[in-house]
């Protein structure tokens, strides 16, 4: 139920795809979506909360096949969101986009993005602390920087765009300094 609900809000939009969608897509009655979540607001954060757990999976699995260098492991995470931005069904970073639909702080979409987001920052800062680098926090900056930029140009102008390039920028941003 969860899944398709997902797959709903990604490809129609969050807001534009009401409860009785999913209900029919999903083949339960609207009022078990209710019992389970209590709001279309909690089906919303669950969904973003979901997605960011399968995120973390892909990264993980990549960090884990990149091997011990965190510049590999850098990369690997890079290549895996080149990938999804590289995929037909692509629309945009979903963190992204349930933070355009649901501004308010205080709903759980918006802080299940946010959450989704530091984690993100969080775990490349954990990354150029491994290397022997002056400032591995302003790195961490740049690439989520890099990270953001990536969703949205995919999104705009296509993988060929100037999300193509950003390997390469990841690849001049990351010093050739040894690892810690």
């Amino acid at each position: 139920m969860l899944h398709v609900a997902g797959e709903l809000f990604y490809r129609k939009g969050i807001r534009a795809t009401g409860i009785d969608l999913v209900a029919v897509q999903a083949d339960v009655a609207p009022t078990t979506l209710y019992r389970l979540f209590t709001s279309k607001d909690g089906l919303v954060g669950a969904y973003v909360e979901n997605t960011h757990q399968d995120f973390r999976a892909q990264v993980a699995g990549a960090t884990l096949a990149a091997g011990p260098d965190p510049r590999d492991q850098i990369l690997a995470i890079f290549d895996v969101v080149f990938d999804q931005v590289s995929s037909e069904q692509y629309r945009g970073c979903p963190m992204q986009m349930a933070l355009a639909e649901f501004p308010d702080p205080d709903l759980p979409a918006h802080r299940n993005a946010v959450i989704a987001k530091s984690w993100f920052r969080e775990t490349i800062g954990e990354l150029t602390a491994r290397l022997d680098i002056d400032d591995p926090g302003q790195l961490a900056d740049h690439l989520t920087l890099v990270f953001e930029g990536l969703h949205a140009s995919g999104q705009s102008l296509g993988p060929q765009g100037p999300a193509k390039q950003a390997r390469s920028l990841i690849e001049k941003l990351i010093p050739a300094a040894p690892v810690r």
